[in-house]
């Protein structure tokens, strides 16, 4: 019953918190256009959504949000170290095809938010069949690792999540 009224119920609890945050002021004509809201904008973009999440393992995801925190912050200081080292030791950027077990498309994009979100790392192209995922990194030095990497720390992660 909840489903029909709200399709996306988080997203829906999300968009009146945020409306509520944003405007400041908690008056009842705030929550009732927050709570239009709440329904209005998932109920036109459901058909935008056609693959539903299936969104399990919370802490694994809490992990995740951590680690991506983490690297953010290791990857500016390792961008910044770049940008201003000496002509001789300018950083080696290149790219690495990383082969992909993770298949579901919720489960991509959010490979895709992280590959774009972490300074230094570039989502170039995703194979057509969704088998291997070009990334263009600021500074590689070693090219297994760096997949290694991509693969533990997100890949695997994602797949408990989503699959």
């Amino acid at each position: 019953m909840i489903r029909r009224i709200f399709p996306s119920p988080i997203l829906s609890l999300a968009l009146v918190a945020l409306w509520m945050l944003l405007n400041g002021s908690f008056g009842l004509g705030q929550w009732i256009m927050g709570v239009l809201l709440a329904w209005l904008v998932p109920y036109l973009t459901h058909s935008l959504r056609p693959t539903p999440v299936r969104f399990s393992h919370p802490m694994t995801a809490l992990r995740l949000f951590i680690a991506v925190g983490a690297d953010v912050i290791a990857s500016n200081l390792r961008v910044l170290r770049g940008t201003i080292a000496p002509t001789n030791r300018v950083p080696q950027g290149g790219f690495v095809v990383v082969p992909l077990d993770l298949r579901d498309a919720n489960g991509l994009a959010v490979l895709a938010a992280i590959m774009c979100v972490i300074p230094g790392t570039i989502w170039s192209e995703l194979a057509l069949d969704r088998s291997a995922l070009l990334v263009h990194l600021f500074d590689m030095k070693d090219a297994q690792a760096e997949i290694e990497l991509i693969k533990r720390r997100y890949e695997r992660p994602l797949m408990e999540i989503f699959e």
